[in-house]
């Protein structure tokens, strides 16, 4: 039962002044222990970072303190008084403002009433204007250096990366006490647009809760941290003690390996192209060539909006190039969508960028959502048999070591963790020997990381090849065998395995002069 006990007094990195504190917070939905004595403080003017695997109780906790679910026990305080939520509105009209990682943005509405939802500005006779609407969401926007955003679209014209800059600005605007960041840039390239608008808050007061799996950008925007596992919070370090190895292994209870794992079998050189461009151009792209070979990783190096999601989604069948060819196991194909890149050669399965609206089917189940292309061999005759669904769908699973008591779950009501672990499942259970893998692991914790990364390893050492895009340098490095950068919609530099580091990486995004050629990137 949730109580209003005094907090207790303890040692708390925050402890100038805690904005929001919670102890011994416990949750459990029937059998499943989600949180068992969590406990967190957050200091006013401070960033807090929360930390642990998908999994370890960081979604129910911050479910707990924006309202979303109400704790089983234990008890939380907001500036030194109770506080017990009703609902996610109970908490806006307490200052505490969450922008989530799965966008909580309404698409059909404009990027203006986003922003202001629920109170819209009104006219005569309460009936909502337009015009003071739009007034009002310029306004916002202007405050929070995002002018180059037109209040009037809608937000499903939006790309994501803009989609989850609204998501941020409505909560910062709203977050007079408490700021929760939930994975504020698996959509961004780049951070500092949002540390800028972080720190701004915190010279206003406000206490930041962070959750991220990207310990660079951690230690760079928070002081402290707070570490899950399993449900319960393990400890409470000042980031300046703590060394990333103490904070992977409070995470997991292991040691982290981050070297480059060699591959247990390198791709041929020789070997004929699984899948090869020439002369790509449209949709941003320019004259984009290069090929894919069996049992190769290839890695995509770029900025956000260099035209990487134009050509995942053309080799996907989903967009149509103006000029340029691809073939597919040395035969020129024009696709028309991921079904037909599907049944093409000897088959290309697609990773979309957004799990949430491209990818799951959130009310099916995780094993559903896995044998989506392939529902043919969970049938006997014309009716889907469960059992077999479930043997697809757990020999996929094996391979990106998800827990199979999670197949049986709703795919939505699974961790983004998990989530994803099924999406690339699914890839693997289509059969294809081509994989477009569009930032993998974005989002995850990073023992899950290093399951997609065995996976995608196995795949390739098995004759499969992976074109891969990712927003995060350091696994281009740990896993390509080759890397293709991005700038303006052109390949500035195609690198080798021994030549991929980050610093060469980040030139070449960048679009300086390749140490090889002698000629310009268009700027």
């Amino acid at each position: 039962m949730f109580d209003d006990r005094p907090e207790p007094s303890g040692a708390e990195p925050g402890a100038e002044r805690a904005a929001l504190s919670a102890a011994g917070l416990h949750k459990a939905y029937g059998a499943t222990v989600a949180l068992e004595h969590a406990d967190i403080s957050l200091a006013a003017g401070k960033v807090h970072a929360l930390l642990g695997e998908n999994g370890a109780g960081k979604s129910t906790l911050v479910r707990i303190l924006t309202g979303a679910v109400a704790p089983d026990a234990g008890t939380m305080l907001l500036n030194g008084a109770p506080y017990a939520l009703q609902s996610l509105l109970d908490a806006r009209t307490r200052k505490v403002a969450t922008a989530f990682q799965e966008l909580s943005l309404v698409p059909n509405l404009s990027v203006a009433q986003n922003l202001l939802l629920p109170d819209l500005p009104r006219a005569f006779a309460g009936m909502v204007s337009t015009r003071r609407t739009l007034e009002a969401g310029a306004e916002i926007l202007a405050r929070h250096g995002l002018e180059r955003i037109d209040p009037p679209p809608t937000v499903a014209k939006l790309a994501l990366a803009d989609r989850q800059r609204i998501e941020i600005t409505r909560a910062i605007d709203n977050a007079g006490q408490v700021l929760i960041l939930d994975e504020p840039t698996a959509s961004l390239a780049e951070t500092d647009w949002l540390f800028d608008q972080i720190r701004q808050a915190t010279r206003r007061g406000v206490a930041v809760l962070y959750i991220s799996h990207r310990l660079a950008e951690v230690r760079e925007i928070c002081t402290e941290a707070t570490v899950l596992r399993n449900g319960t919070t393990i400890a409470s370090v000042d980031l300046g003690d703590a060394s990333d190895g103490d904070i992977f292994e409070m995470m997991v209870g292991r040691k982290s390996a981050h070297e480059r794992k060699p591959r247990a079998k390198r791709p041929a050189s020789d070997a004929p192209a699984r899948l090869a461009v020439s002369g790509l151009s449209g949709h941003d792209l320019h004259d984009m060539s290069f090929d894919l070979r069996p049992g190769e990783i290839l890695g995509v190096a770029a900025l956000e909006g260099q035209g990487q999601q134009e050509l995942f989604r053309m080799l996907a069948g989903l967009e149509s190039p103006h000029s340029g060819r691809i073939e597919v196991d040395g035969t020129p194909v024009k696709l028309s969508g991921p079904r037909d890149a599907l049944k093409t050669g000897s088959g290309i399965a697609y990773l979309p960028e957004e799990r949430k609206t491209e990818g799951i089917l959130s009310g099916l189940s995780a094993a559903t959502n896995v044998v989506l292309p392939v529902m043919g061999q969970a049938a006997r005759g014309t009716l889907i048999s469960q059992g077999r669904e479930m043997s697809v769908a757990q020999a996929a699973a094996d391979r990106v070591e998800m827990n199979p008591r999670y197949l049986s779950f709703p795919i939505g009501d699974l961790s983004g963790g998990n989530q994803q672990k099924a999406l690339i499942a699914r890839t693997l259970a289509t059969g294809a020997k081509t994989l477009l893998l569009f930032d993998p692991s974005r989002g995850v914790d990073v023992g899950t990381k290093q399951s997609i990364y065995a996976a995608i390893r196995a795949f390739a050492d098995e004759g499969g090849a992976v074109l891969f895009y990712s927003s995060e340098l350091p696994e281009i490095v740990q896993l390509a065998d080759r890397c293709l950068a991005f700038y303006v919609g052109r390949i500035t530099r195609h690198f080798e395995a021994a030549e991929i580091t980050e610093q060469s990486l980040v030139a070449a995004m960048l679009g300086h002069v390749a140490p090889e050629t002698t000629e310009g990137v268009p700027a």
